[in-house]
């Protein structure tokens, strides 16, 4: 947008709606736009100051009440807010709306163009929707006759198109077959509207010649990742405090603490340097560093500026995960991987699962979601248990007003009274883990035997009728070219994205980051509706049988 405009080397106000100001916050700061000649930046909803000497760049969605909003500030020669416009759309603009904007103000209108980028991007190598309300409208059972389900499927589709476009990808699609349809309807979507958009498209791009493959998958693929306690870092401090868009508020140590807050973003080094390790090795990196400036995280060399950043208290402290992680947690971790595995940390099998559950159920200091989250592990380890020992489980526990926190899980394809089909898991006995972190995500081996092209065609269908040719794990000839640098490689290879319907975990993210480290010929891109911690998602589940007026859509 910037470098279209920059022919007319003159200030200009930018003019956003509340979506793409989200979007454009993601991306760059107000010193960036001010680098980029951008004085102002204005909410195209809200009544705004006339500045008729001075250009604007409209960045907005292609909807009825933003189109609106543009036409309002030109709608007479006399009243104009700005001196002409620059319009951007994030995705394609329906005809009527396009119709209505060029009979009502072309003539202030300098440029107009559709830019597809209708989706967020949340980290170097993730991506949401921003449509949190999908969980619900694609699995309660409240919506079945209802168009909601429909609309949403296809705005999903929509947007990962754009998400191709951007990365000039025109990949394989490929779904995750059983036990709904949601991906399949989703996956056949996106398949269409990639063939239209690259019909359309100069660029033009040929599937066989793309090196790119795009699975879709139903979040009930692995519900145990989501309820597990995750003691990396990032996933640790999401799930355990209370940090809001990113940002966590605390109180500095001493009888006057001051409040203060920690913004997590991807700009700051030290924390995309520690965010996926485990907290132990965390404790120690952040120890180093407060005793000796110029030292190293896990060999990877720090610079002073990094360190004076953790001494101006701007990351959040391990310290504060491992005060709530101490009391209670900690006994936690030991009987949910020893449930999610069905092993304990020598290696024996968990011959009475329900034997491990109890002093969990029976502990006090337990709040009801710890409780339900241990059940939970209980019914996905023991492949389902029957009615009627799941009612007596509710009823001893005391946990009838949430219990369908439990029950709702059969909308997700889960079923907790009856027997479920278990996947074969990778073998991983030779990877060094902490005791109390053992699981592996399941998502980490779709991303592994995807690569190595080892997904079961059956279980995992190709969209279109002749796939393109995969090279996940970039086997070449013995004779290839002398090696490339890293960024030539990456631009030289494969991309494997995932997008799961119904929203990812911290750690699923995490596997998009090891996998790329250790496939270089491979780069995965993970993406969702909208990102998940356990309680929201438990909170999600909840309201599935809920009537729609009854529930309150949260925004992300």
């Amino acid at each position: 947008i910037f470098d279209d405009c920059k022919k007319e080397e003159e200030w200009k106000i930018i003019v956003l709606d509340d979506y793409t100001t989200k979007l454009l916050s993601l991306c760059c700061k107000m010193t960036d736009l001010l680098a980029e000649g951008i004085t102002v930046v204005e909410n195209i909803y809200k009544n705004r100051e006339p500045v008729p000497h001075m250009k604007a760049i409209y960045f907005i969605t292609p909807t009825k009440k933003s189109v609106d909003g543009l036409i309002d500030d030109f709608i007479s020669k006399s009243s104009r807010r700005y001196k002409a416009a620059y319009v951007y759309f994030t995705d394609s603009c329906p005809d009527n709306l396009f119709n209505k904007m060029k009979s009502s103000c072309s003539k202030a209108i300098r440029r107009c163009k559709e830019i597809s980028i209708s989706f967020f991007p949340y980290e170097s190598q993730v991506f949401t929707l921003n449509v949190p309300d999908a969980f619900y409208r694609c699995y309660s059972p409240t919506l079945e006759k209802m168009k909601d389900k429909d609309s949403v499927m296809e705005v999903m589709a929509e947007q990962i198109v754009t998400l191709c476009a951007t990365l000039e990808e025109n990949p394989g699609v490929r779904y995750k077959s059983k036990p709904l349809d949601n991906a399949s309807k989703l996956a056949q979507l996106v398949e269409k509207g990639l063939e239209n958009y690259y019909k359309t498209d100069e660029k033009s791009q040929i599937k066989a010649k793309t090196h790119s493959q795009l699975i879709i998958i139903d979040r009930g693929f692995d519900p145990v990742s989501t309820v597990l306690h995750e003691l990396t870092f990032q996933a640790m401090a999401y799930d355990l405090l209370p940090i809001e868009n990113d940002t966590y508020k605390y109180k500095t140590d001493g009888p006057a603490g001051k409040e203060k807050e920690a913004i997590l973003e991807e700009d700051d080094e030290l924390w995309v340097k520690i965010r996926h390790k485990h907290i132990a090795d965390v404790i120690e990196c952040v120890n180093k560093l407060k005793s000796i400036k110029k030292m190293q995280i896990m060999k990877v060399s720090v610079r002073g500026d990094v360190f004076d950043q953790l001494l101006r208290n701007k990351l959040i402290h391990p310290e504060d995960c491992m005060s709530k992680f101490k009391p209670n947690v900690e006994r936690l971790c030991k009987t949910e991987q020893d449930l999610a595995l069905g092993t304990d940390a020598e290696g024996q099998k968990v011959k009475d699962s329900m034997r491990v559950l109890l002093p969990v159920l029976l502990n006090k200091n337990h709040d009801n979601y710890d409780k339900i989250r241990a059940i939970l592990l209980y019914i996905f380890s023991t492949n389902g248990t029957t009615q009627e020992n799941l009612d007596k489980l509710i009823q001893n526990v005391q946990i009838e007003s949430d219990s369908d926190m439990i029950r709702n899980w059969e909308y997700l394809g889960i079923p907790s009274a009856s027997q479920q089909h278990k996947q074969p898991r990778r073998d991983r006995s030779s990877e060094e883990t902490f005791q109390l972190s053992r699981w592996t995500p399941v998502m980490k081996d779709i991303m592994e035997d995807a690569i190595e092209n080892k997904l079961d065609s059956k279980e995992w269908p190709y969209c279109s009728q002749c796939p393109p040719t995969w090279n996940g794990s970039g086997a070449v000839s013995a004779r290839q070219k002398p090696k490339a640098s890293y960024q030539d490689e990456r631009k030289s290879s494969a991309r494997l994205i995932i997008f799961v319907v119904g929203g990812i975990t911290y750690s699923e993210m995490r596997s998009a980051y090891e996998v790329s480290q250790v496939y270089k010929s491979c780069e995965v891109i993970i993406g969702s509706t909208h990102l998940l911690t356990p309680k929201r998602l438990l909170d999600d589940v909840k309201s599935l049988s809920k009537p729609k007026d009854m529930v309150c859509i949260k925004d992300e």
